[in-house]
């Protein structure tokens, strides 16, 4: 697949090139997608969706950082998937099969249960994950959340005091999450949170879908809030409904941004 055709979309800011590899195979390599994620020398995306044949869904989406790293689930990807190809779709992740409806102008996902188990997160040893005894300067004690990949949750009482450029690749990186981690820095304000995410592999980002999920799903659980809550970040805001043992809902928009050609021999 030398050449081929690409999308590009984004929801809530978080953009994605997106490419239809279902009826052409194609090779997907770490180099090749920090070369089209970069925003200088390639297409330029938060994220590299390759969409391919499942045995198990509809689709399979396999997710690809910035950084090149492979990754389980991503929530606003998912509904542009939804949106993209105009129909209600099984969606076969690594994070496991998620299922994304049309909803008028907006896409709702089933993303499926939040896991809190150490094991599950993952974390280096036994901790109650409810509330880490870990501290990085004023975020302490986080909530961890599975959510298809990891999260750490933070309440603060003003989310955009915390310098999370700073400390977020730190936390990122610390050796009692053996995968990484997301990290989520939230304030509540009755049912309504604001949040600012850091991003395994992608840096600080303007919406995260399943951050939103795991803070919301941590208030709730938490007692904080009740569901639904709604998620604001810069980007925009999403809608996540929850209730426990059962998927979490998130509801909100996908934008189609444009189309194009490239030769990915061009990008290794």
């Amino acid at each position: 697949m030398a050449k081929g055709e690409f999308h590009k979309m984004h929801g809530l800011g978080n953009d994605f090139v997106i490419i239809d590899a279902r009826a052409c195979s194609m090779e997907m390599s770490p180099a090749r997608a920090r070369a089209i994620a970069d925003r200088k020398r390639g297409i330029g995306c938060d994220q590299l969706i390759l969409l391919d044949k499942s045995e198990v869904a509809d689709v399979a989406m396999r997710i690809f950082n910035p950084d090149g790293a492979e990754v389980e689930a991503c929530g606003n990807a998912s509904r542009c998937v939804v949106a993209l190809l105009k129909q209600d779709l099984q969606i076969e992740t690594k994070g496991g099969v998620i299922s994304g409806q049309l909803s008028g102008n907006d896409v709702t996902v089933a993303m499926g249960e939040a896991k809190f188990d150490w094991q599950d997160i993952p974390l280096a040893f036994a901790m109650d994950s409810g509330s880490l005894p870990l501290a990085w300067e004023e975020l302490q004690n986080p909530m961890a959340v599975n959510m298809g990949n990891p999260h750490a949750v933070f309440f603060v009482d003003n989310a955009d005091a915390i310098d999370l450029a700073r400390l977020g690749p730190i936390i990122e990186h610390d050796a009692a999450f053996p995968e990484r981690v997301n990290v989520n820095v939230a304030s509540v304000d009755g049912n309504e949170i604001r949040l600012i995410v850091w991003e395994r592999g992608a840096g600080l980002t303007g919406a995260c879908g399943t951050g939103a999920c795991a803070t919301a799903v941590a208030a709730i659980k938490q007692g904080k809030a009740q569901s639904p809550v709604i998620v604001h970040q810069k980007g925009g805001s999403l809608s996540i409904a929850w209730a426990p043992w059962q998927p979490v809902i998130m509801t909100g928009s996908a934008t189609y941004v444009f189309t194009g050609q490239a030769d990915w021999d061009d990008f290794g």
